[in-house]
């Protein structure tokens, strides 16, 4: 499932929004694409494409850097323009007719990078464009798939570095990558195969590192980044809903990548499991009457012991169980991407 806008809209038409169809202007053999999504961030906008365009400069690459308006209501969109007019070759953007969120905004951005190497960033100046010539020698001589940013010293409020540290403590855990000590950093580096082999939607841009594990992009590092102060502004992302919403979306991940292909494996089994505990126990209270009467002994009837209905409520939920995990199986078996594997070299 992915999340695309209706529409995008480039500098001279509306086009479908599929980002297969549309590419944008400039050449390809790039060194470096930068994806930055933004909402309302035109006063930092111009000062960021400085910087960026200092560094390439001054380390002898070529790059593109391509803005993602995410329904910017301020005056963003007519700065990405004028940034275009100056620079054609370098500066590229899209447009949404409304917002959609950071997920839809760097999946439109992936699939237009051409870039050797994609860098993402933030459109708030917090992360720093110096960092981009040591992520590349990590992607290009290192040989690493992705390489994550670690504001090890933040410069943000309690109620937005608290619960990312908790939820950084759980996505280690269950993801399985070890290394990592902020998922959620807007500043990575990838190898542009990464970018082209992921589907980044609903809001799975925290689980970035994650997909890309999941594709089978194993080699995953981290670079401490310095984090700056927010210039202008405020940040769109706090509070404690955040926290509560990459709790479910990591859930959501780690179920589809283990059972995402064989869904008869979770729901079959605990379906399977309930229903014989539920039938062990209905089958003792029916032999424990059984042998009442033999005996002549006065015993209650079996429906009115609350045994039997937790024992039968326990069946029904098994049953259902079981038939969840049956169609989930026929709907993976049917579905376009039930034979969509990562191949990586065929000779």
């Amino acid at each position: 499932m992915s999340m695309k806008p209706e529409h995008i809209e480039s500098n001279d038409n509306i086009v479908p929004s599929d980002p297969k169809s549309l590419t944008l202007g400039g050449s390809k053999g790039l060194d470096i694409s930068v994806v930055i999504p933004l909402y309302n961030e035109d006063e930092s906008l111009s000062e960021l494409y400085e910087w960026i365009e200092r560094v390439m400069k001054e380390n002898g690459y070529s790059f593109e850097v391509i803005f993602v308006n995410d329904g910017s209501t301020d005056h963003s969109w007519d700065v990405i323009e004028e940034l275009n007019r100056q620079a054609p070759d370098q500066v590229k953007g899209i447009k949404f007719r409304r917002n959609y969120g950071k997920s839809p905004a760097l999946f439109c951005g992936f699939e237009q990078a051409q870039g050797d190497v994609v860098i993402t960033m933030d459109a708030d100046l917090q992360d720093s464009p110096d960092e981009i010539p040591e992520l590349y020698k990590m992607i290009k001589m290192e040989g690493y798939d992705l390489v994550s940013g670690y504001k090890q010293k933040r410069h943000d409020p309690l109620s937005k570095t608290l619960p990312t540290k908790l939820f950084n403590a759980t996505a280690r855990k269950v993801s399985g990558i070890k290394n990592l000590h902020d998922f959620n950093c807007g500043l990575k580096a990838y190898r542009k195969d990464v970018v082209k082999n992921i589907e980044v939607f609903g809001e799975m841009h925290r689980f970035i590192p994650y997909l890309a594990k999941n594709a089978g992009f194993d080699k995953i590092g981290e670079k401490v980044v310095h984090h700056q102060k927010r210039q202008y502004g405020k940040s769109k992302f706090m509070g404690w809903n955040r926290f509560v919403n990459g709790y479910l979306d990591l859930i959501t991940l780690w179920f589809l990548g283990t059972f995402g292909k064989k869904p008869m494996h979770v729901f079959g089994f605990l379906g399977t499991i309930m229903f014989l505990i539920g039938f062990v126990a209905a089958f003792w209270l029916g032999t424990e009457k059984l042998w009442a009467l033999s005996q002549g002994i006065p015993m209650r009837l079996v429906t009115d012991s609350p045994f039997f209905y937790i024992a039968l409520t326990m069946m029904l939920m098994g049953t259902q169980l079981f038939l969840t995990g049956f169609l989930g199986d026929l709907i993976s078996r049917t579905s376009q991407g039930r034979n969509e594997y990562q191949v990586e070299k065929i000779i």
